[in-house]
């Protein structure tokens, strides 16, 4: 039992023992029909605090030899499998997290490595030839593995787990040198004629998908598992849909506003929301945005003030509740080559910070903790006057709620006119979208529905409370331009946009809106109508 050769099985115990548990172990099962297979090396690439550590570390509990595991997988799902016992600590596991060494080692990062692996060799194979290759000293441990079984030699093969194995794809984009001699160190592992006998798992993973280096074929035969398509993977990496719900009723936390805030990864048509998040929110019955104080929120910043055309639009449609279109299929897996607007929205899929929908090839904010992210990054660069406006949009929510429809024009109009730069101004398209930036902080209390099918037509923005909001009043939100709000006004009530709002919340406030064209002008009439009626 090493800390790198055939580790303990003590991190997923303190896991399993956690205040909150979601079994995945059923992942096991699928491992185990791709072991000694062609299938057998496996990298998973998702957004940071999605999962991948953890199932790493279950991945040692299982297969390593360095434990015994089966009082711990016992009361776990897998257990249920008829190959649970047969795969059960029975493989030598090296597990290596390889952004631990960068903080101590750079020019000699693969030697230290290998030194520190080696050292857990010997004490167990002092008489093996250690001056040799990485693959012909796992070779040589295989080999010194054989046992008898019922009368048949029988040797051990490895698991080999590299947790941020592309952290030094990322830190030395700079020093090919170094990324040359570490995918030779991969390559011994995973793709070396020795390996092909002493390997019977490969699993790494990181947070960008494969990057493929010109004369380098080190991971080429990596299956990959990515924010984009994770296939038979996708629901072991996050909270699916389900496991929240049931966290939601453990903990009497509010299903609909959990998922606003945390919902909208649309992987392989399956929602998956951020596990670090829900797990913090359930804890602490608190709703508010805790990736960002564990991601590089400078990241948003950086890829998003870059001067490609139509980025910026993309970025303020998407702000707005609007997906995007993305070619996602050039991009190069590395943070340095951003080349083209559609490279930059691809990083930002890949990083967790915009959802993607396969189907219609589109990319959109999932949610309402990774916009609040946004808010933060918008402040720097070109965005300030828009970061300006945001900031103005809890004074426009609580002014509309206290019927000052004076302040709500001003508010409107500063939001309007932040716009201008960056969509066509003189529509209602971009007038709408103009007011959903304004009111960019309502989704902390309220559904956000654009073009709500109600009563005999489509409600322009509606805004429905939900019972964790502190009794709020719902909102009908309709646009006019070059007519007046009262027109607006009564729209909602002829064409009865109030009627699918029923016991959401005692009033209902009829927001008409309306701007001139020619003088830039807004106006604003708010009217409040009791909902028991």
């Amino acid at each position: 039992m090493g800390t790198y050769f055939n580790p303990s099985n003590e991190g997923y115990q303190q896991a399993v023992n956690s205040m909150i548990y979601i079994d995945k172990t059923p992942m096991i099962d699928i491992l185990n029909k791709k072991l000694l297979t062609e299938e057998k090396c496996i990298s998973v690439s998702h957004a940071r605090r999605f999962g991948k550590s953890q199932a790493a570390r279950m991945i040692d509990a299982y297969y390593s030899k360095g434990c015994d595991s089966e009082e711990l997988f016992s009361k776990l799902k897998i257990s249920g499998s008829p190959d649970f016992k047969k795969h059960l600590n029975k493989y030598n596991v090296i597990h290596l997290d390889i952004s631990s060494f960068l903080d101590d080692y750079t020019d000699n990062l693969v030697y230290e490595i290998k030194r520190h692996i080696f050292s857990e060799f010997e004490e167990i194979y002092p008489d093996i030839d250690y001056g040799k290759s990485t693959a012909s000293i796992l070779k040589q441990v295989y080999d010194k593995s054989e046992v008898l079984v019922e009368g048949k030699p029988v040797k051990t093969p490895f698991i080999i787990i590299i947790d941020e194995w592309d952290c030094v794809i990322r830190e030395f984009s700079d020093r090919p040198d170094i990324i040359h001699e570490y995918l030779q160190f991969l390559h011994s592992l995973f793709k070396s004629d020795e390996s092909q006998k002493f390997l019977a798992l490969g699993y790494i993973t990181g947070i960008l998908p494969i990057k493929k280096i010109k004369k380098e074929s080190a991971l080429n035969n990596f299956i990959e598992y990515t924010m984009l398509d994770s296939a038979e993977l996708t629901s072991y990496f996050g909270f699916t849909e389900d496991e929240v719900e049931n966290l939601c009723k453990k903990y009497g936390m509010n299903m609909d506003s959990v998922k606003e805030w945390y919902n909208g990864y649309l992987i392989n048509k399956n929602h998956m929301y951020n596990p670090n998040s829900v797990y913090m929110a359930m804890t602490r019955h608190n709703l508010e945005s805790y990736w960002k104080n564990t991601s590089a929120f400078d990241t948003i910043n950086t890829f998003i003030t870059l001067n490609f055309d139509g980025l910026k639009e993309n970025i303020t449609d998407m702000l707005a509740g609007k997906p995007v279109y993305v070619d996602v299929r050039n991009f190069e897996n590395d943070l340095s080559l951003i080349s083209s607007k559609d490279d930059a929205l691809t990083a930002l899929i890949h990083l967790g910070y915009l959802g993607y929908n396969n189907e219609e090839k589109t990319a959109y904010i999932p949610n309402y903790e990774v916009k609040e992210a946004y808010q933060s990054a918008l402040s720097k660069g070109n965005w300030r006057e828009i970061s300006k406006s945001i900031s103005r949009c809890e004074e426009l929510l609580f002014a509309t709620i206290r019927g000052d429809s004076s302040k709500v024009a001003e508010l409107l109009e500063l939001s309007h006119e932040t716009y201008t730069s960056v969509l066509e101004y003189n529509n209602e398209n971009s007038l709408s979208c103009a007011i959903t930036m304004a009111y960019f902080t309502a989704p902390a209390y309220y559904n956000v529905v654009r073009e709500l099918p109600t009563g005999k037509g489509f409600a322009d923005i509606v805004l429905i409370p939900r019972s964790d909001s502190g009794n709020k009043p719902a909102m009908i939100i309709e646009l006019k331009w070059n007519k007046d709000a009262d027109t607006a006004i009564k729209q909602i009530k002829e064409k009865r946009y109030t009627g699918n709002l029923r016991g959401y919340s005692k009033e209902i406030l009829l927001v008409g809106v309306s701007y001139d064209k020619e003088t830039r002008k807004h106006e604003c009439i708010i009217e409040c109508i009791d909902n028991r009626e």
